[in-house]
């Protein structure tokens, strides 16, 4: 079997780990998971993503489509610690998967292309990760491939990441010679002679053409170390050798401190250096107990229980809630108070996940990540706690939608069946949005791209049953102002009984984009008593709901109350309301409305010879061109380019390049649209 580290494991507290595989989609992450599996003894055969035998993608739609959808958990074990891993998607549409799971999580391994680097969605996962204070290990993958070059994805992680990379290996040949790696802890050479998983690596000594460049970097690897303990760097100011104990110590400290991220070379479909990663999992990201709380002190069991719910996935058994135990003991049968709510519920079964098969467990305790089921009304992002000791932790943040279809099921008899539907999709999946357009009576299903809706959709199909006829995908786009504007409005009504009266002063000014909508008031002296001031906050809101210009929501801007008057008798809630919203409409039309598009960052990768008719191509969809560059033998171009042009774009990419080129995007920003467009919308 497989040979086990030499290196001890000192200086490791409790033996658990929570972690995460993220990356751009088809950088292999779960490729690597699936010899994760194997080499843990979970799996006794390996499964391909590009077969559909992929353990990890059991959802028919991800062996369909040989990609990731649905983030999927799994316990493993490696040299007594247990490894609670967690396989995310890499398609920006389906981020929100990510999003979730790095919410919960400890620690991350970053899967790299190692001829691609980093990619746009790395980048996006990798700014979620430093949102939630991830530690992370990089694992320079398909480095057998040709154009892989280990030192240059390095180079990139620290130019666009901004971080300081300490790569702990450096690979023993390349493209298709890669054989191994040299640990730069041990000087030691570890070579995998076969493509066989079954088969293991043998260690030998540093090839005498790498050993000058193994010094060199070991150097540094130790100076990085060193830095983060006392002791050691002034063991190595006055010379002297440092244990490598000390160093893998030293090490940790940096990774959980965010000093650094280590990196590791493998190929992980052609099983090479996947046990060295395990190690560095193992020896360098966190455990529970390294996650210190606000109280200053990490989680323990003997804490009043709290638990994060952060997946909710309805099957034919029902629902399955995912939490992870931040704190105490939650046992079968126990209460607990979802403070999200206000509600209690009981827990009637709990879970250890393997893919999808389930162990069933008697208790959770501080650290564990598992599924709870039995909790009928908890959502993504709700806290779970002691009904006598109430906490509420960090909600998930969920991105807004960018794109929505109309759906009406095909036969009047399958309404209710989509109503209910609809709802276990929107439980599963926080990022999709469900509204009813009055207007025109259409069902309006948002999310964050065509796949994701047509993800879904499918579901409606092969899970629920529910056969719907879908409208063409239409761009979520927005209502802001160019600059400010203040009105005064009076809302008087008098029809023989009790009248209306109300009268709001309302300053409206712009906002950078993304910042929403912010509410002020300013009155003094009780011109507009206390009690109706949050109606006008409600009728402002309600009115930029609907939009003023082409019926789209408004967003972007400051509203402020600056002054009003009341009647004794006539004014009322529903008066300052109505007043409120015709102020609203009246200012937002003078303060210069303008329509947001989503603007997608774009990144396409084609053979040289298509480069000039990609260019072109982006052009004539209103794409803005940022930079060109050069990624192995492809030429690869960024561009910022308006979703509404987007559509339909794989089938004109494959058809100008022959079907070899490739391409990614994601939302970058919220966009002007042209006066030529507006008008059109306005319309």
């Amino acid at each position: 079997m497989t040979k086990t580290s030499s290196s001890s494991r000192n200086n490791v507290p409790r033996q658990l780990r929570n972690l995460g595989v993220i990356a751009h989609v088809d950088a292999g992450k779960t490729t690597t998971t699936e010899r994760i599996l194997f080499y843990t003894g979970e799996s006794h055969r390996i499964g391909e993503v590009h077969d559909g035998t992929a353990q990890m993608d059991f959802d028919p739609q991800e062996q369909k489509r040989g990609i990731t959808i649905n983030s999927a958990a799994v316990t493993v074990h490696w040299k007594g610690t247990q490894l609670n891993l967690i396989d995310t998607p890499g398609h920006i549409d389906f981020n929100i998967e990510v999003n979730r799971s790095l919410r919960v999580l400890d620690g991350a391994v970053v899967v790299f292309d190692g001829v691609a680097g980093v990619e746009p969605q790395t980048e996006t996962n990798w700014r979620l990760a430093d949102k939630y204070r991830v530690p992370r290990i990089a694992f320079i993958n398909k480095l057998d491939r040709v154009g892989a070059d280990f030192h240059r994805v390095v180079t990139m992680m620290e130019e666009r990441l901004g971080v300081r990379v300490a790569p702990l290996q450096i690979p023993i040949g390349a493209e298709g010679d890669f054989r191994g790696v040299v640990d730069l802890l041990s000087m030691r050479a570890r070579i995998w002679d076969r493509d066989d998983a079954s088969a293991p690596y043998r260690e030998a000594d540093v090839p005498a053409a790498l050993f000058e460049q193994a010094v060199r970097s070991r150097a540094r690897l130790v100076e990085a170390a060193v830095e983060q303990d006392e002791a050691a760097l002034q063991a190595y100011v006055n010379g002297e050798d440092i244990a490598v104990d000390v160093l893998r110590a030293a090490i940790r400290k940096g990774v959980l401190a965010g000093a650094f991220v280590p990196a590791l070379a493998g190929s992980a479909f052609k099983n090479r250096g996947v046990e060295p990663l395990l190690d560095a999992v193992v020896d360098y990201l966190p455990a529970p107990d390294d996650i210190v709380r606000d109280g200053g002190q990490p989680a323990s069991a003997a804490d009043p229980f709290a638990a994060l719910a952060f997946k909710v996935v309805t099957d034919d058994h029902g629902a399955k809630v995912f939490v992870r135990v931040y704190g105490g003991r939650l046992g079968r049968g126990d209460v607990v108070l979802n403070t999200s709510t206000g509600k209690t519920e009981r827990v009637s079964r709990l879970y250890e996940v393997h893919a999808d098969k389930h162990i069933e467990r008697d208790e959770l305790v501080a650290g564990d990540i598992a599924a709870v089921v039995g909790l009928k009304d908890t959502l993504t992002g709700h806290t779970l706690s002691d009904p006598d000791h109430p906490v509420v932790l960090e909600q998930i943040s969920v991105p807004e939608p960018v794109i929505h279809v109309a759906i009406e099921p095909k036969a009047s008899a399958d309404q209710q069946g989509l109503s209910k539907a609809l709802q276990s999709l929107l439980r599963e999946d926080p990022s999709l949005r469900l509204q009813h357009d009055a207007e025109s009576g259409q069902t309006i299903l948002s999310g964050m791209g065509e796949l994701q809706l047509e993800v879904s959709i499918e579901k409606l199909r092969a899970r629920h049953g529910v056969n719907v006829t879908v409208g063409r995908p239409q761009v979520a786009y927005r209502e802001t102002i160019a600059r400010s504007a203040e009105v005064t409005h009076v809302h008087k009504k008098q029809s023989g009984g009790p009248g209306q009266f109300a009268e709001v002063k309302l300053l409206l000014e712009p906002l950078p984009r993304g910042e929403g909508i912010r509410f002020e008031s300013r009155i003094v002296g009780g011109a507009v008593p206390r009690e109706f001031i949050p109606a006008v906050e409600a009728g402002i809101r309600r009115a930029a709901l609907a939009g003023v210009v082409a019926g789209f929501p408004a967003t972007d801007f400051a509203a402020t109350l600056l002054d009003g008057s009341y009647h004794e008798r006539d004014s009322s809630t529903l008066a300052f309301e109505l007043a409120a919203m015709a102020a609203f409409r009246e200012a937002f039309a003078k303060a210069g409305p303008q329509v947001l598009e989503p603007v997608m960052a774009v990144e396409v990768i084609t053979p040289a010879v298509y480069l000039g008719d990609a260019i072109g191509d982006l052009n004539r969809r209103r794409g803005l061109v940022r930079s060109q560059g050069q990624r192995g033998n492809a030429a690869t171009v960024e561009a910022e380019v308006p979703l509404k042009e987007m559509f339909g774009y794989i089938g004109s990419l494959r058809a100008l390049s022959s079907g070899r080129a490739q391409y990614s995007m994601q939302l970058d920003h919220y966009g002007v649209v042209p006066a030529g467009q507006m008008t059109a919308l306005v319309q």
